[in-house]
């Protein structure tokens, strides 16, 4: 039963960046959610998102801990402060949805991860673009055995990087990001979901572009050195025997794959065009062996959602019980896969993931967790 508009989850928003509009936009749509309170060090944007969502108040980081009323926090901060803030929040007897990654290494997943089971407390973590309707028809397609047994995939983010673009992009470049950890979340999550858990992957990784000039206003000029690899090529293998390559890079011009669906998965029976994992619809195309041509497949789930899906489902779950789909436990798998590949590369091994990746239920067909137009 989903929860009735007169029981919100009541949540404090901490980090009120660029991000945090796509999410309070999007948030309307779910009555299950309700956003009480806004903190960032910045008050002035604190201040600014409040105004244009309706929030009722702008606190201190120190004050939307301690507010009793508050159930559930949302992490949107940089990737270095993703653990710091989710331990503050556990600690605080908050539940915590936090953007991706759920963390820049592993004993600090683990740990956040750790606390959270000791405090008996959920932990959601982005992306949950894998719940709208682009990735959901593709598992369907899968799972169906339209394409029979997946054989290979292929999977490609390569673009020149964000300073051409984005007003504070030095992160970017910091450890914590790179096209990896910045992007790969999107690829990785959506390939467990379409492929299951992975058997073990190698990686191939360098720093291409040493240093960056921004481009973008208002820090044009402004020189970034690159502190973690900007192109990362990898090859994975996954349980179900299926293999193939994962590219994310922020330094390569003009690659020639599709933006509008660069995951390929290739079946004995035909072949699977994926849309961008970074979006939550997009054409799912597929051609079997005796066909002629691509077609479309026909969506049969909700193609509105946008971002706040996760969170909505991670807040109907703690009013109901019932389990969630963009867990804490899958963002640490990914977390795991996709240092893996810098692991890989230094030790000159293959590596096996060391957490285990279970696949959440499909989501339903007809519009979920009291989504409303």
């Amino acid at each position: 039963m989903i929860p009735s508009m007169q029981n919100p989850v009541r949540i404090g928003l901490i980090g009120c960046g660029a991000i945090s509009g796509a999410y309070l936009k999007a948030s309307k749509h779910f009555p299950i959610l309700q956003f009480v309170a806004a903190a960032d060090l910045n008050r002035e944007a604190a201040e600014k998102r409040a105004a244009e969502f309706g929030i009722p108040r702008v606190l201190t980081l120190e004050e939307l801990l301690r507010d009793p009323d508050i159930e559930l926090i949302l992490n949107l901060t940089v990737p270095k402060a993703h653990v710091p803030i989710s331990t503050a929040a556990l600690q605080a007897g908050k539940h915590v949805y936090v953007e991706k990654p759920l963390a820049v290494s592993r004993d600090s997943g683990m740990q956040l991860m750790s606390l959270a089971a000791e405090k008996k407390l959920l932990v959601g973590c982005a992306p949950d673009t894998f719940l709208g309707s682009g990735l959901q028809t593709a598992r369907r397609a899968i799972d169906d055995g339209s394409i029979g047994r997946p054989v290979a995939f292929s999977a490609f983010m390569m673009c020149p990087g964000h300073e051409h673009w984005h007003a504070s992009p030095e992160f970017f470049y910091e450890v914590g990001g790179g096209p990896m950890l910045d992007m790969g979340p999107y690829y990785v999550t959506a390939l467990l979901n379409l492929l299951g858990p992975v058997k073990r992957l190698s990686g191939f990784v360098s720093i291409a572009i040493p240093q960056r000039t921004i481009s973008s206003q208002p820090k044009a000029g402004k020189i970034i050195t690159v502190e973690t690899p900007d192109h990362i090529a990898g090859l994975i293998e996954f349980e179900n025997g299926a293999t193939g390559p994962l590219v994310t890079s922020f330094a390569t011009r003009f690659p020639q794959v599709s933006g509008a669906t660069p995951i390929t998965i290739f079946g004995t029976e035909g072949t699977l065009l994926v849309p961008d994992p970074n979006g939550f619809s997009g054409a799912v195309k597929l051609r079997r062996n005796a066909d002629a041509e691509f077609t479309v497949v026909p969506p049969v789930f909700e193609q509105k959602y946008e971002r706040s899906i996760g969170l909505a489902d991670m807040a109907t779950s703690i009013r109901t019980g019932q389990p969630f789909r963009a867990t804490g436990q899958q963002a640490m798998a990914a977390l795991d896969l996709m240092l893996g590949f810098l692991d890989s590369s230094d030790a000159n091994r293959a590596y096996t993931p060391l957490v285990q990746y279970e696949r959440p239920s499909p989501m339903p067909t007809e519009p979920a967790f009291g989504y409303t137009d």
